[in-house]
């Protein structure tokens, strides 16, 4: 049985990653901010939760002595672009504050959490981070440069640990569905002008994202290292 940690796992992709590494029979922790969601959803899944805030340091350090003792596979899920819960900075110092919300949200949420957790991974250990779309040249601002951010360190961080055993992947989607991504503010028109750049003229779903995430931190994965899956339905081909 793996020790698998899913951060932001209480809705959307996070939870739809977290059932299915439950329904393989392997014990599930997920973390997020929200308490009241985090253990609403950890009844439902039979999983265990621990909710702190992933990009502040203390807050990561302080959840330790909660988290598995040892981890065999860790999924960085929790972000989401903060530009849309806020108005469009025009000062400054208000740009500045939207950029690191999202560096923050994003990237150093994902930075924090694998370095306190790689001591507690095994040889065989799995670090997949989930990326976006929106990293490869198709907008969003501080959302995308923060997602392209998580590539560049992902390619570091194989290096680092394939002399252990252990890799470490991005799992990148382009529009999902039945998510709480947009806000409700993701229009049927929003919706269908994105499918229009897919080849298999459909949008994804959490399901979609959790079944690449199984595989990434399947054996069958084992030698798959440092590299940036698309999955998009063709969007944007990673060639």
């Amino acid at each position: 049985m793996r020790e698998v940690v899913v951060t932001g796992g209480g809705t959307g992709i996070g939870y739809a990653i977290a059932a299915a590494f439950v329904s393989l029979g392997d014990r599930v922790t997920i973390t997020g901010r929200r308490e009241h969601v985090l253990k609403e959803a950890a009844g439902r899944l039979g999983a265990s939760y621990v909710a702190f805030d992933a990009a502040r340091p203390v807050a990561v350090k302080e959840a330790l002595e909660q988290l598995p003792v040892r981890v065999d596979v860790l999924v960085n899920n929790a972000g989401g672009n903060t530009n849309l819960d806020r108005q469009q900075a025009r000062e400054l110092i208000d740009v500045a504050e939207a950029w690191w919300a999202n560096l923050n949200a994003n990237l150093l949420s994902a930075v924090l959490v694998t370095t306190a957790l790689l001591p507690r991974m095994p040889k065989g250990g799995r670090v997949i981070s989930i990326g976006s779309i929106a990293a490869r040249g198709t907008g969003s601002g501080s959302y995308g440069a923060a997602k392209a951010a998580i590539e560049s360190w992902t390619a570091d961080l194989a290096a680092e640990l394939g002399p252990r055993g252990i890799t470490a992947n991005v799992v990148a989607p382009g529009i999902v569905v039945d998510t709480e991504f947009f806000r409700g503010r993701l229009t049927e028109e929003g919706i269908r002008a994105r499918v229009e750049n897919t080849r298999n003229g459909r949008p994804g779903t959490p399901a979609d994202v959790a079944d690449t995430v199984l595989f990434v931190a399947s054996r069958g994965a084992r030698h798959l290292t440092g590299q940036v899956i698309h999955l998009n339905g063709g969007a944007y081909l990673g060639r």
